[in-house]
Order: C-alpha cells, then sequence, then structure tokens
C-alpha cells in the first residue's frame, strides 16, 4: 500500500460463484464500511461457462487501515474464491 496516496481510490478484484446475487452482495458489503458512498464504481465480467463472475471494483478509502477491513469483510461473504 505504500504505492497509494489516502484518501483516494483503490482497487479491489473480487472473484466468486455467480451466484445468489453476488456481485450485489460484494458491493453492499464495500459500501458498508466506505462511509458517504452512495455507489461504488465497479465492472463485472463473467467466465465464459458463466459460473464465476469476475467483479473490479473502485471505492475510495480514507486509509490503509480502512482497505484491510474491506478486504477482512469480503473475506467472509459466501461464495469468494478469490481477492485481489
Amino acid at each position: 500500500m505504500a504505492t497509494h496516496s489516502f484518501p483516494g481510490a483503490f482497487t479491489f478484484k473480487v472473484i466468486g460463484r455467480a451466484e445468489n446475487d453476488f456481485r450485489v452482495t460484494v458491493i453492499a458489503a464495500i459500501q458498508e464500511l466506505v462511509v458517504g458512498c452512495e455507489e461504488v464504481s465497479h465492472s463485472v465480467r463473467e467466465t465464459r461457462g458463466g459460473r464465476h463472475v469476475a467483479i473490479t471494483a473502485e471505492p475510495r478509502v480514507e486509509s490503509p487501515e480502512m482497505v484491510l477491513e474491506i478486504y477482512a469483510r469480503l473475506r467472509e461473504l459466501p461464495g469468494v474464491v478469490m481477492l485481489l
């Protein structure tokens, strides 16, 4: 995180199973932790078979501690396969 300036945008990549509104769950989890954030800029890509999705989210974070807090929350979500 030494290469990032805070506050500022931080990129989170979450790969998970394409079921149970996974995208909505991921974005909602990030929004809960980012105070004053109405919408998180993000994109979604599905795998060819459609079993998994890759979500790239770029919320504005205030500190390195907030980044770690978001990663911890994302790890708890059902369906998460990988975090980058």
